[in-house]
């Protein structure tokens, strides 16, 4: 059994008493930390990764919402509140739940049932793997081993695959983050690029496809010493 680690942030320590409560009875569950405000969160998830974040929105200091644009990697976080109009603001975030106060057992424990799946649902997208991205209002899912690079166009990103191109309402950050840096990399301000379909590459382009692509004064180092390891491989 996988225990995952996870923290509680919340002003109100009657939240942390239900909620302490409710994570002693899963045995899958390990508390590593509580927080009473956002400062002691980005301190302590600075150097301390944990796999969930109970998160309070409205709190002194910075929100909980502020809390989370600090966050570069933000674990996967529930949103623990009792004002159910922040919901929709909140998904911008890709908050992975909403736990409205006073919170329920039931509730928690379906939304942890839905957590623990999520890392089930994971390995199979690590066979066939996939990104979700919207498309005209539309969401569709987009087969990543389809995708040659991507461009930034404001708040969408342009998505190349092999059979057409795609206009994402997204920003270049929240692509990078859906894709596996195992196979995708920066190397500008405005592209990410496969590197499984680089054919060829200089100093300062790579190209993909007919298409070449500009590569970055700071991305250059990194890139260069990337492709240099997967001559040798």
């Amino acid at each position: 059994m996988t225990v995952r680690k996870c923290i509680i942030v919340d002003d109100e320590p009657a939240a942390h008493y239900v909620l302490v409560n409710y994570i002693s009875q899963n045995p899958q569950l390990e508390l590593v930390q509580q927080c009473y405000n956002g400062i002691e969160a980005l301190n302590f998830l600075r150097s301390n990764p944990v796999d969930l974040m109970f998160l309070d929105i409205d709190m002194p200091e910075i929100s909980g919402l502020e809390l989370l644009r600090t966050l570069n990697e933000p674990p996967k976080t529930i949103l623990t509140t009792a004002y159910s109009e922040f919901a929709l603001e909140s998904y911008e975030f890709g908050i992975f739940d909403y736990l409205l106060k006073p919170i329920y057992l039931p509730r928690f424990l379906k939304s942890m049932e839905r957590f623990f799946s999520s890392y089930t649902d994971e390995k199979t997208e690590i066979m066939n793997p996939t990104i979700a991205v919207k498309i005209d209002g539309f969401m569709l899912d987009l087969n990543v081993k389809d995708i040659l690079f991507a461009q930034s166009c404001g708040n969408y990103v342009k998505i190349f695959t092999i059979k057409k191109i795609f206009l994402a309402s997204m920003t270049t950050n929240e692509l990078e983050k859906s894709l596996s840096a195992e196979h995708f990399m920066r190397v500008h301000k405005s592209y990410i690029v496969a590197i499984a379909k680089i054919k060829d590459w200089e100093r300062n382009m790579v190209v993909i496809g007919n298409e070449k692509i500009p590569v970055g004064i700071t991305y250059r180092r990194a890139l260069t010493e990337r492709l240099k390891l997967n001559d040798n491989q």
